[in-house]
């Protein structure tokens, strides 16, 4: 029997049953999926798939986001790839549809990854275990929205990346993320993730430096002092403000001690 259903770019998947085989392109959909219970159905999955930390040694590495080794994919004849637009390029999706279905994510909101998690619970079915995913999160964002009602908004800046200089601005979870923390993101009025360059900046009172994709390190903070002068310059957990995946039940608990140490 032919399951159809339509992924986050509204793209027609047909499948011939529940995949037991599958491949995840992408490290936080990749921690869904075991926190769904399907550790023993992912087949193929990136080298930056660290969480389980033991999830490597059980899965074959078809390579990173960017680049993939599409032959050792397809010798996995996986039932369906995961992807995602941001993550993946174009060019990997139509690859990998040479071989079988491929859903798609496309994240820019909390309630996107919580349609994500659903549908995923529908695909493996794992509806159950997904709801409850979803409970938790929920619950936990509204917890912290409480917690952060009255806390001052904060002039953030958010470094992803170091020569060039490279931050998130508009049209990105993260930037999503910094809004539900009350930081205002500085570079707003850019989109996805621009090359600025570096110049005294007296409205900056945050920089957070992730700790991916580039990993940010206490000598960088020393570095941009003297860019950013009135501004408390911490090093941020990039796992919390970019994976979209069962990540985001610790994520409220991370942001809380976050603004409490502010």
């Amino acid at each position: 029997m032919t399951i159809s259903f339509k992924d986050q770019l509204n793209r027609n998947i047909y499948l011939k049953g529940i995949p037991k085989r599958i491949v995840s392109l992408v490290p936080s959909q990749t921690e869904l999926l075991c926190d769904l219970g399907l550790e023993s159905s992912i087949v193929g999955l990136t080298k930056f798939c660290v969480h389980p930390g033991h999830i490597k040694s059980k899965s074959t590495i078809a390579g990173g986001t960017k680049q993939i080794h599409i032959d050792r994919v397809r010798a996995l004849e996986p039932d369906i790839i995961l992807c995602n637009k941001e993550e993946n390029t174009k060019e990997i999706v139509e690859l990998c549809e040479t071989i079988c279905p491929v859903h798609v994510s496309d994240i820019y909101t909390l309630s996107d990854s919580l349609e994500l998690i659903t549908q995923y619970g529908v695909i493996f079915n794992a509806v159950q275990k997904a709801l409850a995913i979803c409970e938790e999160i929920k619950n936990e964002s509204e917890s912290f929205k409480a917690f952060v009602a009255n806390k001052p908004e904060l002039k953030a800046v958010y470094f992803i990346w170091k020569n060039p200089a490279m931050v998130a601005a508009n049209h990105t979870f993260i930037n999503h993320l910094l809004q539900l923390n009350k930081f205002d993101n500085f570079y707003n009025d850019r989109s996805r993730y621009p090359e600025i360059s570096l110049e005294v900046n007296n409205e900056a009172e945050l920089v957070l430096l992730s700790s991916e994709p580039f990993p940010f390190k206490e000598k960088h903070k020393k570095e941009l002092k003297d860019f950013y002068p009135n501004a408390k310059i911490i090093l941020a957990d990039g796992e919390m403000f970019s994976w979209f995946g069962s990540r985001l039940t610790k994520a409220f608990q991370y942001f809380k001690a976050l603004r409490s140490s502010l």
